[in-house]
């Protein structure tokens, strides 16, 4: 029964566009449809059915893995359709799981938006770029897009530290090695220290979570190569900040030495639901300019800011303009815009501005912002 069931909700999921599965005792599966929660005109799930699902799909490391500590994660294909990120859970002693979809087909960063500054990036000789923003922000779409992009139409060596693997990528002008944690590598940290004696020119690492980590990866830049990393920051600036934070206090002159250097470029992302279905993204991109070094070296990080407003010949661009600009072509709301702006207050007024036709550099009586 499991099997059919879990079958029929992964083919719906795929056909809907869903973006997450939650199987919960107590209610029917509910499907996560353009960022809202929309339950399934089904039965209620009862704690049998939770165990005989997450039985139907769970390989049995992970099956162990969760009786000894409550939760496991796992990645898996269905058929050719699309590949699902799992995560399964103990919670009030009763089995739950959440599955993502992750689409097989990968968009280009055109289709995505990624701006041509950060594409540039990639082919630099050495460096780290980091892509951040909250979990479902699309940080992985953006990476797979990227190794996808240079697996294309460069010959090189590329790896990916995953945890799980979730964009399986074929070899095409590259030669890739996924390497997932728990399967075939203990730690990041592990697998980054492995991989510079794998002659890589890419190493792409899932997530930099702990200071060995952000550690290895830093060192992996310096050392020539390029690293792709993800952090969960909402902006450049926050990304700068939680790397230095990372590290105690008597080394934190250092890596900002480290980093002023190595450091490439931050692209800090969210989604917007779209107007018409769907979501589009909104980038903020931090390129790292001499300038920008030198703020990095100084630990002035509260001006990255406003020099991210002045470098947009380099490519820059603040979060909020992203927003701005997705409400000016009239992909998205105002609220939706609102709840994910970095100076709400401040957005607000601009919009109230345009719409009553002035030019920004104007001042004007203040406005309540509706």
């Amino acid at each position: 029964m499991a099997t059919v069931l879990i079958d029929k909700l992964l083919q719906a999921c795929v056909k809907q566009g869903a973006s997450d599965i939650h199987i919960v005792v107590g209610q029917p599966p509910v499907f996560r449809l353009h960022g809202r929660m929309r339950r399934l005109e089904t039965k209620v799930l009862e704690p049998d059915d939770t165990v005989q699902l997450m039985k139907s799909i769970a390989p049995e490391r992970c099956q162990r893995e969760l009786q000894e500590s409550g939760s496991s994660d796992f990645g898996f294909a269905f058929g050719t359709l699309a590949r699902f990120r799992v995560s399964i859970f103990k919670q009030r002693g009763f089995i739950s799981m959440v599955l993502r979809q992750i689409p097989v087909d990968k968009l280009t960063p055109e289709q995505l938006g990624i701006p041509d500054s950060v594409m540039k990036l990639c082919l630099r000789p050495r460096g780290l770029v980091l892509v951040t923003g909250p979990t479902g922000s699309g940080k992985t779409t953006t990476l797979a897009s990227l190794i996808d992009s240079v697996n294309t139409t460069h010959d090189h060596h590329i790896i990916t530290i995953e945890d799980p693997i979730e964009f399986y990528h074929e070899h095409k002008k590259s030669t890739i090695n996924q390497r997932e944690i728990g399967v075939d590598v203990p730690s990041f940290s592990e697998a980054i220290r492995r991989a510079l004696r794998q002659d890589p020119d890419i190493i792409l690492v899932g997530e930099m979570r702990d200071l060995d980590t952000i550690s290895a990866a830093i060192t992996a830049a310096e050392t020539g190569h390029i690293v792709f990393g993800t952090l969960h920051t909402n902006s450049a600036m926050g990304t700068v900040n939680r790397l230095i934070d990372a590290f105690p206090g008597n080394l934190q002159d250092q890596i900002r030495t480290q980093l002023s250097t190595s450091l490439l470029g931050v692209v800090a992302q969210t989604l917007i639901p779209k107007i018409g279905g769907g979501r589009v993204a909104a980038y903020e991109i931090l390129i790292v300019t001499s300038g920008i070094a030198n703020l990095i070296r100084e630990n002035k990080t509260f001006r990255i800011g406003s020099a991210i407003q002045t470098g947009s010949k380099f490519g820059m661009k603040l979060m909020d303009d992203a927003l701005f600009d997705h409400w000016k072509d009239g992909k998205v709301t105002v609220e939706d815009i609102l709840a994910k702006a970095h100076r709400p207050d401040e957005l607000a007024k601009r919009i109230v501005n345009a719409r009553h036709g002035i030019v920004e550099e104007e001042e004007k009586p203040e406005d309540d912002g509706h």
